[in-house]
């Protein structure tokens, strides 16, 4: 995605939940499913890395610089907010941040954050592409 765009989209995200979201989605075009069940123990701020788990796999995403400071605000907002939140997901809601059953995100949050359907992962990843090649 151009970084203008990214930018404006970054710029009209309300929240730190919002920015993380866009930039794992936009920047490194990470699967909604996979977001949702992102945990906070997968995240390496020391070594900028998120590792995702496909099913027994695991994949490494290494963060850049935006990413990075997002997710280091997102979890600074997220422990001001909830700190005595078990939820071992890295992304939590109201409703699933004190859940004792601790639930990943419902896919309607998700949705009011990023557009509908892979859709919108395919048009980002068209448009990256001819960002590289520009």
């Amino acid at each position: 995605m151009p970084s203008d765009l990214l930018a404006g989209r970054l710029d009209h995200a309300a929240t730190p939940f919002a920015r993380l979201t866009i930039a794992l989605a936009a920047v490194h075009a990470v699967p909604a499913t996979e977001i949702r069940t992102a945990r906070t123990a997968d995240l390496n701020l020391a070594r900028g890395t998120l590792e995702l788990r496909r099913g027994l796999l695991r994949h490494t995403l290494y963060l850049e610089e935006l990413t990075h400071h997002l997710a280091a605000d997102w979890l600074t907002y997220r422990h001001q907010r909830w700190p005595a939140s078990a939820n071992p997901h890295l992304l939590v809601s109201q409703k699933t941040a004190l859940d004792p059953d601790h639930p990943a995100l419902h896919r309607n949050t998700l949705q009011q954050v990023l557009p509908k359907g892979s859709q919108r992962i395919k048009v980002l990843l068209r448009v990256l592409r001819l960002v590289v090649v520009i």
